[in-house]
């Protein structure tokens, strides 16, 4: 799993600009590497400006058992509780099909993968969790 966390300025046209945490998730999110997401969800709660949208950006994660399902609804929840929202960016179909199975589906906001974004360029990225 390699975490890559980045702050964003998302802008648009339905309101004003929020802060968008980007926490990039990479490989399994199972058992067998519980600690190392816990440890980057966590981070990734606690640094996420209060009132941001948190995307855990999963383009690079193919799977998720149980327990990656229960520390993303951990997550969702530590950030309701801030004013937050959490996005799961680019699901796999295996993941979409757990949260469908699971009746989470609707828990989560979906989206399409991230980009890094120019203005995210010259900050410092995180060292791998392992």
């Amino acid at each position: 799993m390699t975490p890559d966390e980045e702050r964003t300025v998302r802008t648009g046209t339905d309101g004003p600009a929020r802060r968008t945490f980007v926490v990039r998730v990479a490989g399994d999110m199972d058992l067998e590497h519980a600690a190392g997401l816990r440890s980057l969800l966590l981070d990734g709660v606690a640094r996420a400006p209060r009132g941001a949208d948190v995307v855990v950006d999963l383009q690079n994660s193919s799977f998720c058992d149980s327990t990656g399902l229960t520390l993303l609804l951990a997550a969702r929840q530590a950030l309701r509780e801030t004013g937050s929202r959490l996005t799961l960016a680019a699901p796999s179909h295996q993941m979409v099909r757990l949260l469908e199975l699971t009746d989470c589906v609707g828990l989560f906001r979906l989206g399409p993968a991230t980009r890094p974004s120019p203005e995210a360029a010259g900050e410092p990225r995180t060292a791998p969790a392992r």
